[in-house]
């Protein structure tokens, strides 16, 4: 009988997207073939501590973060020592249990910003998605922004500062945003997701409100000047040689995808595919690969574009490492109407991963002179 594959699913995370993780989480776990593999659910509270349990039944995100036989582990930087680490209790010894790949369905800090992939690698375990610099890179706007102009792709103009500034001169920093902007404009926080921390401002008191409101989740906030246009997103997969699925868009219930419309109140709507032109979905799908490949994407993304109304001129808004995974997530709708199910969608990831540590493993760690 071949043996299973042993895949650890870590799930919820020290980050505003705790909930949203423990949501697609449990999608992927149901989805798992468990005749292929044997789950290892691993949830990390908001506090920090990484937890099993050890009651079987217990697989589930919440029945994992709630149960009474919870033991805690960790996975440390040494890749001799296989994988999963059961902390000692009661004075024993601690003991491991090897993971064979680990699918890390963190979103936001702490999980999708290159943190736990830095980890990942160090301890030597094959993982599910970006690496360390795109996972860095992907979750910070401004850095993204900054390489996605160099790829030539077209951004919305924006501005971003430092936390400290605006509290040492806050009427200085409101006077370049509205000199260089004007309104309306986005403000966010530069390093999370879901649309957490984000607000929209008409004039400079709400600018004022909106960046108080995005200083309590990061050191940096970025400011955008306001697209009106089509909401876009596309999912991308793959290492060398991703591909991109047919586009989705986003009708909105709010006045923008905030973090209610998408996971209180649902009243936003989605399409999938969306309708567009053929020429704005081949530009759309080339340049979803641009931006993946400049991060240096691998694995997984979720690229959202702007299209402009008026000139249907294509704006990227951002890239995604880790987006919401449930089955009725935009990521896995949009491969589903490009001919991918969820659980194929699963499989192809987790062979993503094996191929993309395979690669790396291939690197020396050590000088070698070269011979002849």
């Amino acid at each position: 009988m071949k043996k299973k594959i042993r895949v650890g699913v870590i799930f919820g995370g020290r980050s505003g997207e705790h909930e949203v993780s423990l949501r697609s989480a449990e999608s992927i776990i149901n989805a798992l073939d468990k005749s292929r593999y044997e789950i290892v659910p691993i949830g990390i509270t908001q506090e920090g501590r990484w937890l099993i349990s050890r009651d079987a039944s217990a697989m589930l995100p919440q029945a994992v973060m709630s149960s009474d036989s919870q033991q805690q582990v960790a996975i440390i930087g040494d890749p001799t020592s296989q994988g999963l680490m059961h902390l000692s209790q009661n004075g024993e010894a601690p003991n491991t249990e090897p993971l064979d790949v680990v699918f890390p369905v963190l979103h936001g800090t702490y999980g999708e910003d290159g943190t736990i992939q830095g980890l990942l690698e160090m301890a030597g375990v094959p993982y599910v998605g970006c690496g360390v610099l795109a996972s860095a890179t992907g979750m910070d706007k401004v850095v993204m922004k900054q390489l996605f102009e160099r790829a030539g792709l077209t951004v919305t103009p924006y501005e971003w500062f430092l936390r400290s500034s605006w509290e040492e001169n806050p009427k200085k920093v409101l006077k370049k945003i509205s000199r260089s902007l004007g309104f309306p404009v986005f403000v966010k926080p530069a390093n999370l997701g879901s649309s957490v921390g984000i607000s929209k401002a008409r004039d400079k008191e709400e600018l004022r409100e909106a960046i108080k409101d995005a200083a309590r989740y990061d050191r940096r906030i970025i400011v955008e000047r306001a697209v009106t246009g089509r909401e876009i997103e596309i999912s991308v997969l793959g290492n060398e040689h991703p591909i991109a699925s047919l586009p989705g868009e986003i009708i909105t219930g709010h006045e923008f995808y905030d973090y209610e419309d998408k996971y209180i109140d649902n009243v936003s709507k989605t399409i999938t595919p969306a309708r567009l032109p053929k020429k704005i979905i081949e530009r759309i799908q080339r340049d979803a690969l641009v931006a993946f490949q400049s991060i240096d994407g691998s694995g997984l993304a979720r690229v959202d574009f702007f299209v402009e109304r008026k000139s249907s001129r294509v704006i990227i808004n951002e890239i995604n490492t880790m987006p919401g995974f449930t089955s009725i997530s935009m990521y896995a709708k949009m491969w589903e109407s490009s001919g991918i199910s969820y659980q194929e969608l699963i499989d192809r990831l987790i062979d993503l991963a094996f191929e993309r540590h395979a690669d790396r493993s291939r690197n020396l760690t050590s000088y070698k002179p070269r011979e002849g």
